[in-house]
């Protein structure tokens, strides 16, 4: 009976096993059937010939090759240099220390010296991850790979650009010595800041050769690669650190480095001598990288976001916003990029001159040794919607990273937000400046600033005193879905569901806005409700001048005067007459109220200050026919300054900046606004 049970057993799973292998058949045959009918043989069998050609006119020092990429202000003249550095720190095989060698084998690719450029288990467990994920969650490519995407290909994500990939990378094994590879790989690859190369690394980072450092350092320099943002070794420096730990550790598991010598490296603290003479991410560098790198990202076909049905998504977005954003970044040091920006680095100097001397009497450094009190502020011309200066703090010498304030940092706008919120919207419901509304106290409200209610008074004497009782009311009316949805319309970025209330009237976000985000807002009123994204780049051309990107309406000028290009109309916001009207209003308030005291003489200005509780934050933001200016003044961590509102520091920075750049300029007078009929407002229901 058991020797019946057991036959059966056995023929069963005999059968087992032929339905698995019949079935394996079957889609094996149908997706070799898929295969060529699909016409992917045809476009695979393309890729390999131009892998093929590709290698086959390869040269040694083809891998020494370093495009520099330039940029350019408004007058046309040279901004910056994006330097790889390649020729100067290049090394030989016998000159790159074994330690670098051994640490990339060890992370990146184990099987380095065993395989012809292609991991197929990593493949295929890479593929299987992907399957179960949904999404590429692991890369499988070997060193070999990773030099063939680096030196060949873009960074895109598709089953071609990997196709060729691999071929590249058989081709590159045939043709070269593992140690030839290795070679190119270690003097190739990107370690951030502008340094490509292991010995740019250590000159960049440590002010050394590579063969002066220690285990912990070049370990440390080896984990910045695999992800030159996440991995950065100056803002984000504990990442570097964990993954060099991570790296030891893979090192003593593989028996590369015994455990006490793992155990004392990661003991080590690793201080940082950044070469001297390198050029810091100051505020007009780290803002156009910011501009470069979305642009390339958007002509890659990135769809950018700032608001989402779920977390799920919110966090999908983020995860390939950040891929993206890294690879390229990548791409800005490495294709050689001619870079045409709106920068005026006359205005860029007054205006880091008005916040340093508007400043000037707050010493007090933190920790770090950075001023505790900062300010910031942007300037877009009106007549071209771009971006002209951008300052992010008071100018310092310090080591480590220069936090750009004017779009990195989001604080509470105080009443400077009530003109785009709440006042222009209602004015768009046929109100007027003249229309008249009821300023008394309201149960469980806000109060006035001044404690003063005058009961019946206009919307224009209520934006010129800043008062909280009508700006409370009228969104009220107006709905705060309804008020945020102008924001979200003019991008933004930062709010949040709980924003869906009404201090938002009086500037109180969960998080916040940018001065960015600000001058963009209050140049669309200027530009008859029509909001343009704020950018610095006017076109991207590769190193044949070829254009790669180019802003509408760019008339392509010759002597290269960007300032003067027109940008498109931009999106309606606002309705014309109902930003004219605002307009008209903050006119007023430059005169006659909170910002008395700045207007600019014969100069036709328009503005709106705004102060948060226990003075925090001050905002001052206005603008000219020529030009739209912000101004935010505060402390990195909130703390209140006695004296603090969008009139003391805030407006007398701009005051002073916008009185520099308006030297000589004829006075123009803002477009008038079209007469309409009021409409009573009832505060009563």
């Amino acid at each position: 009976m058991a020797k019946q049970k057991k036959g059966r057993k056995k023929y069963r799973g005999f059968w087992i096993f032929f339905k698995l292998q019949l079935l394996l058949l079957l889609l094996l045959v149908g997706a070799g059937v898929y295969y060529f009918a699909g016409g992917y043989a045809q476009t695979i069998a393309e890729l390999k010939d131009e892998a093929d050609m590709l290698v086959a006119k390869s040269r040694e020092e083809h891998f020494r090759k370093g495009e520099t990429g330039l940029v350019y202000g408004s007058d046309g003249k040279l901004l910056k240099a994006y330097k790889g550095e390649k020729d100067s720190y290049y090394l030989e095989y016998k000159e790159i220390p074994e330690i670098v060698v051994k640490a990339f084998v060890a992370v990146e690719d184990r099987k380095f010296y065993k395989h012809k450029g292609v991991d197929y288990l990593a493949i295929l467990r890479a593929l299987i991850a992907m399957v179960r994920n949904g999404e590429v969650t692991q890369g499988g490519s070997t060193i070999t790979q990773q030099l063939a995407r680096t030196i060949y290909l873009n960074m895109e994500v598709t089953w071609e650009r990997k196709m060729e990939e691999i071929f590249i990378a058989r081709n590159l094994e045939e043709k070269y010595t593992k140690s030839q590879i290795m070679e190119f790989y270690v003097n190739n690859i990107y370690f951030g800041h502008g340094y490509y190369g292991i010995q740019a690394a250590a000159q960049g980072y440590f002010s050394k050769n590579v063969d002066e450092l220690d285990l912990s350092q070049i370990v440390f320099l080896c984990a910045i690669p695999n992800n030159p943002s996440l991995y950065d070794p100056v803002n984000h420096k504990k990442n570097t650190l964990a993954r060099r730990d991570r790296m030891l550790t893979a090192m003593q598991e593989q028996g590369i480095i015994a455990l006490s010598t793992s155990k004392e490296a990661k003991e080590e603290k690793i201080k940082l001598k950044r070469k001297k003479g390198i050029e810091k991410n100051d505020y007009v560098e780290t803002y156009i990288n910011y501009c470069a790198i979305r642009t390339l990202m958007q002509q890659q076909g990135f769809e950018f976001q700032h608001y989402f049905d779920s977390a799920k998504q919110e966090k999908k977005y983020n995860k390939e916003y950040k891929k993206a954003y890294r690879e390229c970044e990548s791409s800005l040091y490495t294709s050689g990029y001619r870079i045409y920006t709106s920068i005026n680095m006359k205005q860029q100097t007054k205006l880091q001159d008005a916040i340093d001397t508007g400043l000037e009497g707050f010493a007090d450094v933190n920790e770090e040794g950075v001023y505790k009190l900062q300010g910031a502020g942007v300037t877009i011309d009106n007549t071209t919607g771009y971006v002209t200066a951008i300052v992010g703090g008071r100018s310092q010498d310090f080591e480590g990273y220069t936090l750009n304030r004017a779009y990195q940092s989001f604080r509470q706008p105080g009443s400077a937000i009530k003109p785009l919120l709440v006042y222009t919207p209602m004015l768009e419901r046929g109100y007027t400046p003249d229309t008249m509304v009821a300023d008394q106290p309201i149960e469980d409200g806000p109060s006035n600033t001044d404690g003063v209610y005058e009961g019946m008074i206009s919307i224009r004497h209520a934006v010129k005193r800043s008062k909280n009782t009508i700006a409370w009311k009228l969104l009220d009316e107006l709905t705060p879905v309804t008020g945020l949805s102008y924001l979200k319309a003019m991008n933004f970025s930062r709010l949040d569901p709980e924003d869906e209330r009404l201090p938002i009237a009086l500037g109180g976000f969960t998080i916040g806005v940018s001065p960015l985000e600000m001058a963009a807002g209050f140049a669309t009123l200027q530009n008859d409700g029509c909001y343009r994204e704020p950018t610095c780049i006017i076109r991207i051309e590769d190193t044949q001048g070829n254009v790669i990107y180019e802003a509408e309406n760019d008339d392509g000028n010759e002597d290269r005067n960007l300032s003067k290009t027109e940008k498109a109309e931009g999106t309606r916001i606002y309705k014309s007459n109902a930003a004219r009207m605002m307009t008209d209003i903050l006119q007023t308030v430059m005169t006659e109220g909170t910002g008395r005291g700045l207007s600019l003489g014969d100069m036709p200005s328009a503005g709106k200050t705004g102060t948060t509780n226990d003075y925090k934050d001050g905002w001052f933001a206005g603008y000219t026919r020529y030009f739209t200016t912000s101004i935010w003044v505060g402390y990195d961590q909130p703390v209140t300054l006695p004296g603090l509102t969008g009139s003391s520091y805030p407006g007398h920075i701009w005051h002073n900046y916008m009185t520099a750049i308006h030297e000589n300029r004829t006075p123009m007078s803002f477009i008038p606004y079209i007469e309409q009929k009021d409409v009573e407002m009832d505060f009563a229901k």
